[in-house]
């Protein structure tokens, strides 16, 4: 089939690649208009952009998805179908364009975290399975009718990271199994099945959402740290050197209990070149760490550049 791609970030520009080593055609990528990053702002493409570009691919990159230059522009493709992946949200005049219709690939088990973070969600909530979703877009966001989905197991070593990558890698897959299945009619879209427990959204992450809360339980608190490393990272604030500075924290461990220190709630302390936090139902060593305005470091470089590490301490919570 002949196709119209939606996406803009790493995520969505994996699937275009796989889906242009498939059978079926991309005649044009619609993306978002470059955008300044860094400290320099410079102006740099987004990564669909990019591949698109590498793969020889027409990029569209409209400011207003409504307006009748872009949808002239998408009419004259004759697109069988539209795929979205990592995109905003669609007008109806848009989605409805394709005889085959537009659908969209989205992180997880749809019904359950939808919306713009569902990688973070599913780790933060201490879930043990995820997966994607490919389902027809409508007018309410990631409520469409379901076409497939698959399934991947969440591992206790896994962080926002690594199952980011695991996801991308699976949904591309799936797009295409999607994309033979509809060119073939061997598929039945069916409306998303309501849940039998209430349901889990995946709302924007807000800086206020990455503070940690020493006083929830260890669990809670391991799982945060995991679902939001690399990127954008939990954090909290230190006092060293009689200074409160913010401090990312990027990877941690719960304490076996015949290794853990004796610490009081919210307690920091250095032993043997190890960082422990104590908290309600245990203690939680810091393995990876970024402190403000310095790349990450592991738990013993941060240590070692410590003039005083028994005096530092948690700062504010």
């Amino acid at each position: 089939m002949n196709i119209i791609f939606f996406g803009t970030p790493e995520f969505a520009a994996h699937a275009l690649t796989e889906i242009v080593g498939s059978a079926h055609k991309i005649l044009a990528a619609v993306t978002a208009p470059d955008k300044s990053k860094g400290r320099g702002g410079r102006i740099l493409p987004s990564a669909v952009k990019e591949a698109a570009e590498n793969l020889g691919i027409p990029v569209l990159q409209p400011t207003y998805l409504k307006s009748e230059d872009f949808l002239s522009q998408l009419q004259s493709y004759h697109a069988d179908i539209f795929v979205v992946v990592a995109f905003r949200m669609l007008p109806t005049a848009v989605f409805s364009m394709p005889p085959k219709g537009t659908f969209n690939l989205h992180a997880s088990l749809l019904p359950q975290y939808r919306g713009a973070a569902p990688i973070n969600y599913a780790i933060l909530n201490g879930e043990k399975e995820t997966g994607v979703t490919t389902f027809f877009i409508n007018e309410k966001i990631d409520e469409g009718n379901i076409l497939l989905q698959d399934t991947i197991e969440i591992k206790d070593s896994d962080n926002a990271g690594s199952l980011h990558d695991k996801l991308k890698i699976l949904g591309a897959s799936l797009i295409i199994k999607t994309l033979n299945a509809i060119e073939n009619d061997e598929l039945q879209s069916k409306p998303q099945a309501e849940s039998k427990n209430a349901l889990k959204l995946a709302k924007k992450i807000q800086k206020e959402d990455l503070l940690i809360d020493w006083n929830q339980s260890i669990q809670r608190i391991h799982n945060h740290i995991r679902a939001f490393s690399p990127y954008p990272a939990s954090f909290t604030k230190f006092e060293i050197d009689g200074i409160s500075k913010t401090i990312k924290i990027l990877s941690s461990k719960i304490v076996n209990d015949e290794d853990a220190p004796n610490l009081d709630i919210q307690e920091l302390k250095v032993i043997k070149k190890q960082l422990f936090v104590g908290c309600k139902d245990g203690i939680l060593e810091i393995l990876e760490l970024q402190p403000e305005n310095k790349k990450p470091m592991k738990e013993q470089d941060f240590i070692n550049g410590l003039k005083a590490p028994e005096l530092i301490k948690l700062s504010g919570y």
